[in-house]
């Protein structure tokens, strides 16, 4: 059967990685919806490649453009604008599978979207289960369909357990998640205050987008995983274990029960998760490089510095903390990052920005299973992050 796609954020780097492997095997898969905010060029050349029925800019000066654009082509996409049309097309009845790869709590919508209408869902959003977490999982549930992580990590972890997730409880002592360091893995804590933005986005391993590259530089997105994998794995926090591994080969660990540890060795490409999550149960070429033990050199793994990397442990902190802390985390760090990568904060006041607005805003009821309160306390969380973005600035 061929598998009918919906790539939510389609011109990132997850969503053109995710095209590289559709490409790759074109009797498998058909393209019927592309999505993205403002990247009009970008999404108007992957529509002349993919003919897609749908385009979807959540920009509405930018979808009038691609309207337009794709019109004097003569392709027949529809092209539709909003936030509306990316749920609409995460559980359109015509879509069997969605990557979501939008970034930030702008994902969380359509993912749920998805996860009601019982799809496949790959989930490279890592900030819907840290923003949803509890309702995210709970709308799995109730809509029957497959959740499939492609985040390096957590993919996995996945394709270390079994298939039935019902034993994992019982099988699994920990889990252990690796990190690169990033660039500043050796780099005296003292000098993170003059970090450029050009400096933070400079990651030694992986080629992403400019805020998971900041992330990946504080690692503030292995705090985010920390949270992401609590939920995907029903695992309390303290059974959740970060180290730091510089080479990127082993991409994360199991510990068993017995202690055997089951690990999952790759290059650092995110076509191999991306194409273990298109085509599990099965396995499909990527396009990823074959990893060549006999040319690597060791591996190495170190505990994360918590004066180089103080933001890691808010993830327990916030994970122990009235439900929808995580999500003032979230939004803390999304409103921090781009000060910075604005130029407007320094690279080591992102983890002030971060803690003093978790220090503010407190969860004022449990926020679990209602996606408007969530979204209200994201929202407030912003507000606070902005405005002590303001004074650092001042």
């Amino acid at each position: 059967m061929v598998q009918r796609l919906c790539i939510l954020g389609s011109t990132g780097s997850i969503g053109t990685s995710t095209l590289d492997v559709v490409a790759l095997h074109p009797d498998r898969f058909e393209v019927v919806a592309l999505t993205a905010h403002t990247r009009v060029q970008t999404l108007l050349t992957q529509c002349l490649r993919w003919k897609p029925r749908f385009a979807v800019m959540t920009d509405a000066a930018a979808a009038r453009a691609l309207r337009q654009a794709v019109r004097e082509a003569g392709v027949r996409t529809e092209v539709l604008d909003g936030d509306q049309a990316l749920e609409d097309m995460a559980a359109h009845p015509d879509v069997d599978a969605v990557m979501a790869a939008i970034v930030g709590a702008a994902g969380l919508r359509p993912c749920l979207a998805a996860a009601r209408a019982g799809k496949k869902l790959m989930l490279a959003n890592k900030e819907a289960l840290v923003v949803g977490g509890a309702l995210f999982m709970e709308a799995v549930r109730a809509g029957g369909g497959t959740l499939l992580p492609i985040d390096s990590e957590h993919s996995a972890i996945f394709q270390c357990l079994p298939e039935n997730p019902a034993t994992w409880p019982q099988r699994i002592e920990r889990i252990v998640l690796t990190a690169s360091g990033g660039p500043f893995r050796e780099r005296d804590p003292a000098t993170l205050s003059t970090v450029t933005p050009q400096e933070a986005c400079a990651h030694p391993n992986w080629v992403m987008g400019r805020k998971i590259s900041v992330d990946s530089a504080t690692m503030m997105n292995k705090a985010l995983e920390v949270i992401e994998a609590r939920w995907l794995f029903d695992l309390p926090p303290e059974r959740i274990e970060v180290l730091i591994h510089p080479q990127s080969i082993v991409h994360s660990m199991v510990v068993c029960k017995d202690h055997s540890v089951l690990a999952q060795l790759g290059t650092p490409d995110m076509k191999v998760p991306i194409a273990y999550g298109l085509a599990y149960p099965e396995r499909i070429a990527s396009g990823a490089g074959l990893l060549d033990l006999t040319r690597t050199t060791a591996l190495s793994f170190e505990a994360p510095d918590p004066r180089r990397f103080p933001g890691l442990g808010l993830a327990w902190q916030a994970l122990s903390a009235r439900h929808g802390t995580t999500a003032v985390l979230n939004a803390a760090n999304e409103e921090a990052v781009a000060a910075f990568l604005d130029g407007t904060i320094r690279f080591d006041q992102i983890h002030t920005v971060n803690l003093r607005t978790l220090e503010a805003v407190l969860p004022e009821t449990d926020v679990r299973d209602c996606l408007d309160a969530l979204l209200a306390l994201d929202a407030r969380a912003r507000h606070q992050a902005r405005g002590i973005v303001t004074e650092l600035s001042a």
